[in-house]
C-alpha cells in the first residue's frame, strides 16, 4: 500500500510514521516540482496536512481508500466529494489539545501585560510602561467547547479568570451574555460553512468595550476587515493570533504592526509531545483501517 504525505516539509513526521507501519506499507513525501494531482494518482491513503483537497483533486486520486488528516481540523478538505465516492476521511483528535490551550494562555497573558506595548518602551528605556491587568477576577469567554476547549477553561479556572463556555450553535441568548461580560474571547471552534466569517463587524460590535480576542481555531473565522477596525477604533482592547485568513502572512500585512496584537506563526500545536502524539494517531488510524475497523472518521 502507498501512501503520500501531501503537504510541505514535516519531513521527520513522515519518517516517525514510516518506521511504525507494516513493511508492506510505503510512505513518501510529496515532490512539490510536480503537480499534486500527478502526486496523488496512484496513492491509496492520503495525508492531506496543509494541501487544500478540493473534488477535483479527490477525482485525480483514482486508486484512493483512505484520506487520514494528521491534524484535527479537516476544512480543507471537500468532505463531499469524499462521501460521494465512499472515501473515509479520518482525523487524528485527542493530540494536541494541551499545546494548543498552553498557547492559548500565554496569548491571554501577553495581551493582559500589552506585550506588544511592553516591548516597545523596553526598546525606548522606559520603565514601568504600559500598565497591565491582572488575570484572576476577569472573565474569559470560550467560544468551542471541545477538547482545547475544555483544557483552556480548565487552565483559565486555576488562574482565577471566571469562565463562559459557548458552541457555536448556541443560541442567541447565551451568545449575548458571553459577549456582553467577557473581558477575553477565545476561539477554538472548527471552520465549517457556518462559522466562516463567524465573528464580523456585528459580533466584534456586541464584545464587551474594550475586550480582547483570541483566534487559535482558524483564521476565517473572523472578518480580517472588521477585526483590524475594531482594533483601530479602539472598540477591541487587543487580539492574540495564531491563525490567519491567508497562511504564511505577507510581511506587509497591515496586522504585523499593531500595537495591540500578539502573533504567533500557527504554530499553537507544534511541541515534540505533541507530534509524538499525533505520529502515534496517524498510525493507529491508518492501522485500523487496514485492518478492517476504520476509526475517527469524520465523513
Amino acid at each position: 500500500m502507498r501512501i503520500v504525505f501531501c503537504g510541505s516539509g514535516w519531513l521527520p513526521m513522515v519518517d516517525v510514521i514510516r518506521s511504525r507501519l507494516p513493511p508492506d506499507v510505503t510512505i513518501r513525501l510529496r515532490d512539490a516540482a510536480r503537480p499534486l494531482a500527478e502526486e496523488v494518482r496512484d496513492a491509496e491513503v492520503l495525508l492531506p496536512s496543509n494541501a487544500g483537497f478540493d473534488a477535483e483533486l479527490i477525482s485525480a486520486a483514482r486508486r484512493v481508500l483512505l484520506i487520514q488528516q494528521p491534524a484535527v481540523g479537516v476544512d480543507g478538505i471537500d468532505l463531499d466529494a469524499a462521501r460521494a465516492r465512499g472515501i473515509p476521511v479520518c482525523n487524528a483528535p485527542d493530540t494536541n489539545q494541551d499545546s494548543v490551550a498552553e498557547v492559548t494562555a500565554f496569548l491571554l497573558l501577553a495581551l493582559a501585560r500589552r506585550l506588544p506595548l511592553a516591548r516597545r518602551a523596553f526598546a525606548a528605556a522606559t520603565v514601568g510602561e504600559p500598565i497591565g491587568v491582572e488575570l484572576r477576577g476577569k472573565t474569559l469567554g470560550i467560544v468551542g467547547l471541545g477538547r482545547a476547549g475544555s483544557r483552556v477553561a480548565a487552565i483559565a479556572t486555576a488562574m482565577g479568570l471566571e469562565v463562559l463556555g459557548v458552541r457555536s450553535s448556541s443560541p442567541p441568548g447565551a451568545w449575548a451574555e458571553l459577549l456582553a461580560r467577557s473581558d477575553f474571547v477565545s476561539l477554538h471552534c472548527p471552520l465549517t460553512p457556518r462559522t466562516r466569517g463567524f465573528f464580523d463587524a456585528a459580533m466584534l460590535a456586541r464584545m464587551k468595550p474594550g475586550a480582547c480576542l483570541v483566534n487559535v481555531a482558524r483564521g476565517p473565522i473572523v472578518d480580517r476587515p472588521a477585526l483590524e477596525a475594531a482594533l483601530a477604533s479602539g472598540r477591541l482592547g487587543g487580539a492574540g493570533l495564531d491563525v490567519f485568513e491567508r497562511e504564511p502572512v505577507p510581511p506587509d500585512h497591515p496586522i504585523l504592526s499593531c500595537a495591540h496584537v500578539v502573533l504567533t506563526p500557527h504554530n499553537a500545536d507544534q511541541t515534540p509531545e505533541g507530534m509524538d502524539l499525533l505520529n502515534a494517531g496517524v498510525v493507529d488510524n491508518v492501522i485500523a483501517f487496514l485492518e478492517g475497523r476504520p476509526q475517527n472518521v469524520v465523513t
